[in-house]
């Protein structure tokens, strides 16, 4: 049996790390170097140190971009523009998978495109965050309301920002559905705000209940 096969027929998920591969090779004398010749021949790819995936040959399952983010640095889940598009909160675009955590903020350019770690304390960190299990690789990532909550605060342009300024921005610059807004959870954006205890979050409350947001909470 060749390597490739003989990993594949051990590893039942699509993304693994070097101590798996070192434990399923652990009866060759040199595994480095036969994990080396499987990247050189393109049957395993090396998402970052230490991390790899199988190759598109080898594989059972698409590569969940959203898996490998919570993968490749961490503590973190997935937030910001990615979870909003991913609820259907603004309209779906190709760009960086975009993360928080409370490690440092973080940029890593892989062979699947370019992950973005933002830095949140750990109060603001810890509220808001659910684990989707919907696909074959679970991940954790923001609910819509927190992906909501870490787009405006980490936007820099947002600087004493009144809650009747936040129109332009959501509706317009973001081009969010008035009406996916109205349906967010007003307890959970209640628990985030205080966690957050920021005037901006605050004035983003506040003009969600002026939408109509969760009126009847």
């Amino acid at each position: 049996m060749s390597d490739i096969a003989n990993i594949r027929d051990k590893v039942d998920h699509e993304v693994f790390d070097y101590q798996v591969l070192l434990d399923v090779l652990s009866a060759y004398r040199k595994p480095r170097d036969r994990i080396a010749r499987l990247v050189a021949a393109g049957e395993i790819v090396r998402v970052k140190k230490g991390l790899y995936v199988f190759a598109a040959p080898f594989r059972r399952h698409p590569i969940a971009r959203e898996q490998l983010a919570n993968l490749i640095y961490g503590p973190s889940y997935v937030s910001l523009d990615t979870a909003l598009t991913f609820h259907g909160l603004i309209p779906e675009r190709v760009e960086a998978v975009t993360s928080v955590t409370t490690g440092r903020a973080h940029k890593f350019d892989t062979p699947f495109g370019a992950f973005t770690y933002r830095t949140l304390s750990p109060d603001r960190y810890t509220v808001g965050m659910l684990l989707d299990t919907s696909g074959k690789a679970p991940f954790l990532v923001a609910s819509p309301e927190k992906a909501l909550a870490d787009k405006v605060w980490c936007d820099k342009r947002l600087i004493n920002t009144r809650a009747v300024d936040f129109g332009a921005y959501l509706l317009d610059d973001l081009r969010m559905d008035a009406a996916r807004l109205r349906d967010l959870d007003a307890p959970r954006l209640a628990a985030i705000n205080h966690a957050y205890a920021s005037p901006k979050i605050t004035n983003l409350l506040c003009f969600l209940k002026q939408l109509g947001t969760a009126s009847h909470a």
